[in-house]
């Protein structure tokens, strides 16, 4: 969805991230499907588990369910100063997080661990 200046579809991408898949696990790796919401559904098979930014902040984690309903892992970040000073919505977001049995952190945009929380 993102331009790349090269003329890329979506199809492409889907191959792309299969044989991203494909490479990881012929070697014994495990694979996270990065920021892909878009893809989810046809992707969920192939990969380990999920790493998402921010879908608390922009209401689609529900499109993350895929994984979880497979066993798999989903691993969350949100990017907001405020979760960390106001209790009261830290505890609401991380209540919500485990709810979707995600594993949610709160960092700093910067990621230079100026906070740290985990909804764990």
């Amino acid at each position: 969805a993102n331009d790349s200046g090269f003329d890329l579809t979506a199809a492409d991408q889907l191959v792309y991230n299969r044989m991203l898949a494909s490479a990881a696990h012929a070697r014994g790796l495990g694979i996270g499907l990065k920021n892909d919401l878009d893809q989810v559904v046809d992707l969920v098979d192939v990969f380990d588990c999920a790493v998402n930014e921010q879908c608390f902040r922009y209401t689609e984690c529900d499109l993350l369910a895929p994984f979880i309903d497979q066993g798999k892992a989903v691993l969350q970040v949100e990017y907001n100063r405020r979760l960390v000073d106001d209790a009261v919505a830290r505890d609401a977001l991380c209540r919500d997080a485990r709810g979707q049995q995600f594993s949610t952190l709160i960092l700093p945009l910067l990621l230079d661990d100026a906070f740290r929380y985990s909804c764990d």
